[in-house]
């Protein structure tokens, strides 16, 4: 009969809970939104965060929040799509100190069904959001099978898993993003690398408030609220709430998860009317 351990029957004994101390986490997307929020969070759990972005000036203004924080963060200019980039820069990263966790965060959106995706568009989405992913775990696993293991989290969607109008590209795009998990967490299950995804309905993130600006102007309350309630739970998530999940799976406590794809949408896929 299997016994299991004590520090599991009493987590308060020999636990960090979820804290990262002493691991070094690569953030791409980390200078906006849910990438912001999950660099905040993991800094104030313990963890060297690197935040990587196109958008240098808002990465070095999210790290230098972390740092009067108290936490410890370094920005980088990166664009995902650019394999050399990424490669150059895991690199860097890893001779100063190692990488234990990599939170493929990075992406973009278009609204479009079939008929009005250009193919310009469709190849732009699946550079950043597809291509950007397998740049980005393809230099991490490099170093963390160097280094015994490490940890992958990806940031799908609910549309790659769940029918949404006019989200042809995204959904297609982020659905790969699910496969792609699945396949590196049972491809690397001997090199003690663990891999999973979170896939989030809606989340007020800044990007919302600028559709609504662009698209409905006068009308962004309105629209803000309809959008909001077509989730069960009748509400957006936060990116904060994102956040904490991405915390869990990252850390310590999550050591047997790997392999799984979480939905966080409100109760959207499994209590839609």
């Amino acid at each position: 009969m299997e016994t299991r351990s004590l520090s599991l029957i009493n987590p308060g004994k020999n636990s960090n809970g979820f804290r990262l101390d002493g691991k070094t986490v690569i953030v791409t997307g980390g200078a906006s939104g849910i990438g912001r929020a999950i660099a905040h969070l993991f800094a104030a759990n313990g963890a060297r965060v690197c935040v990587l972005d196109i958008h240098s000036k808002e990465a070095r203004e999210t790290v230098q929040e972390i740092l009067d924080g108290g936490g410890e963060a370094s920005a980088h200019e990166c664009d995902v799509t650019n394999q050399e980039e990424v490669r150059a820069v895991f690199q860097e990263l890893a001779q100063r100190g190692g990488i234990d966790t990599l939170v493929n965060n990075a992406g973009i959106s278009h609204v479009g069904k079939l008929e009005s995706t250009t193919e310009r568009d469709f190849d732009r989405v699946f550079q950043v959001n597809v291509k950007g992913i397998y740049h980005c775990m393809l230099a991490a696993v490099a170093h963390m099978k160097v280094n015994g293991g490490g940890v992958i989290l990806n940031m799908a969607s609910i549309a790659g898993s769940s029918g949404l109008a006019d989200r042809f590209a995204y959904s297609t795009s982020k659905g790969a993003v699910i496969a792609m998990t699945y396949s590196v967490a049972r491809d690397y299950l001997a090199c003690n690398i663990r891999c999973n995804c979170i896939s989030p309905a809606r989340v007020h993130t800044p990007f919302v408030d600028g559709y609504l600006r662009q698209h409905y102007p006068g009308r962004e309350e309105e629209m803000f609220g309809k959008l909001a309630h077509s989730q069960p739970i009748g509400r957006m998530a936060e990116p904060d709430e994102v956040a904490a999940l991405a915390l869990y799976l990252c850390s310590d406590a999550a050591a047997f998860v790997t392999g799984v794809d979480f939905p966080f949408d409100g109760g959207f896929f499994n209590l839609r009317g």
